[in-house]
């Protein structure tokens, strides 16, 4: 029998369908697998019990014929969703064990079509940051390793647990959350595929907020087709959710695979950045001729506003985070410290519950909706967010299809290598992607190449509001055109 963590999602399904083994046997390799790669720091809390269970329950299933789009498949949470009776963190000291009562309403999604939980996969505090290195619990290290060179390399963030464990065959799938490019530059750092849906097609009750109006949750896996089977059990209307979209969810499967002859693909002059790394800019074209080769056409595209991108994001997203996180006070649940009044007792449980850059982003945030400088900051970024949307708007009403561009500006970085001395050098990492987010569009990361020193690099697609199943035929076509990337052998375990 191959080795059963091998094996993609899709794989997996039908291997159960057809009795080749069980959901017992797939968990328990999984699980095995967790164990042996703790040097990896993917889990915050492993779930083995919950997760054989959960098998049991799901072989009885398919002993009757029955079972779910995605029965006794064993997939990775990121510790950002609420799950019911199982430690919730957002890999923050302030929520350390914080156990819900409930359960985010995409995780019950994916109970309901079977999927078993091996666990919560590590991240960013908050999922504040672009390398995983953030967290209360430490940091992640990715399974990739630069050539000639030990060093830990970053798995990115802030879903760097959800990232690594799929490519370390840590899950067969795992569960992440997109603010500015959370599951797109992972998906790029680590050779996996990541999809941020359109705003509003998963619902965000029972995940851990950060930006609301940013926010969304989406899958990492390791094919397009992988990515597609999940996203289609996650994505639903949800009345406890008011951003959520009533519409009907489509079987995204059926789009992998479909033909893009006849597509336009825009390819946007602005993302050609002073001093982007020459290998970026080479994978980009080498993806314009792969989808011009499947019978795509191209077209120039400019979309003038994308300048403002960034630093209109990193005053948006810090304003709503200092809003949703002034609920952590020491007063109704998790981290408390004692104080000689109500005051004292907040400043003190902040300060000590607060990572770093948490702190930082909390305090941005409060500036910029402060008296005085509220106009001059934060409107500005929602006017100018406004004619980033505009700028898609228009690109897409001109005919095209889809947008491509780069994923990262660059491969991964080791632990310790930006960000330390000027926070900012981290956020650039967000550049190409944040625009999606500012504009609520989908996104999808597919792995198109290795980097001189032997790492994966990404290439990201921009859809239309709601048709990320356009984004899934071409992510195929890129990913069938593409050399396969090929973790080495394991080195942690």
């Amino acid at each position: 029998m191959t080795d059963l963590t091998r094996l993609t999602l899709a794989q997996a399904r039908d291997g159960l369908k057809a009795k080749r083994f069980t959901s017992v046997e797939l968990t328990q390799a999984h699980v095995d697998a967790v164990a042996k790669a703790r040097s990896l720091n993917a889990y915050i809390v492993e779930t083995p019990e919950k997760a054989l269970d959960m098998a049991k329950a799901s072989d009885a299933k398919l002993a009757k014929g029955e079972g779910g789009a995605l029965e006794g498949l064993p997939l990775g949470i990121k510790d950002l969703y609420c799950t019911e009776g199982v430690q919730t963190t957002a890999a923050s000291h302030i929520l350390e064990g914080f156990v819900p009562q409930y359960e985010s309403t995409v995780t019950t999604n994916l109970w309901r079509d079977g999927a078993v939980m091996l666990g919560k996969l590590n991240l960013d505090e908050f999922a504040m940051g672009s390398s995983n290195e953030t967290s209360y619990f430490g940091p992640v290290v990715s399974p990739w390793r630069r050539k000639n060179s030990d060093a830990k390399i970053v798995p990115g963030g802030s879903s760097g647990g959800s990232s690594a464990a799929v490519a370390a065959h840590l899950c067969l799938g795992a569960t992440a959350t997109d603010t500015g490019g959370s599951i797109r530059q992972p998906a790029a750092f680590t050779g996996t595929v990541g999809i941020k849906p359109t705003y509003g097609r998963c619902s965000r009750w029972g995940i851990v907020a950060f930006a609301s109006s940013l926010d969304q949750a989406g899958p990492i896996a390791r094919t397009v087709r992988d990515a597609a089977i999940m996203l289609r059990s996650m994505a639903g209307h949800d009345l406890k959710d008011t951003t959520s979209v009533d519409a009907p969810v489509p079987d995204y499967e059926q789009a992998v695979g479909a033909s893009v002859k006849g597509k336009v693909i825009g390819i946007p002059r602005e993302y050609r950045l002073d001093g982007m790394s020459a290998e970026i800019a080479a994978l980009w074209d080498q993806g314009v001729a792969w989808l011009k080769a499947a019978g795509a056409e191209i077209r120039e595209i400019s979309l003038p506003h994308t300048k403002h991108a960034l630093p209109a994001y990193y005053i948006v997203a810090p304003a709503e985070a200092s809003s949703n996180l002034a609920r952590y006070d020491g007063i109704r649940y998790g981290l408390r410290k004692t104080g000689k009044d109500i005051v004292d007792l907040y400043e003190k449980t902040r300060a000590e519950g607060f990572g770093k850059e948490v702190r930082r982003r909390i305090m941005i945030g409060t500036y910029v909706l402060s008296a005085g400088y509220y106009d001059a900051y934060y409107l500005r970024a929602q006017k100018i967010r406004t004619l980033i949307k505009r700028d898609f708007d228009l690109a897409y009403a001109s005919g095209v299809d889809a947008i491509l561009t780069p994923a990262t500006p660059s491969p991964a970085f080791a632990q310790g290598e930006k960000g330390s001395a000027d926070p900012v050098e981290m956020y650039l990492n967000d550049v190409f992607t944040v625009t999606v987010n500012m504009a609520g569009l989908p996104g999808l990361v597919v792995p198109a190449g290795m980097s001189s020193d032997g790492l994966p690099l990404g290439l990201q697609l921009i859809g239309r509001p709601f048709e990320e199943e356009t984004l899934f035929s071409l992510g195929e076509a890129i990913e069938q055109a593409a050399p396969k990337i090929v973790l080495p052998e394991p080195w942690w375990g």
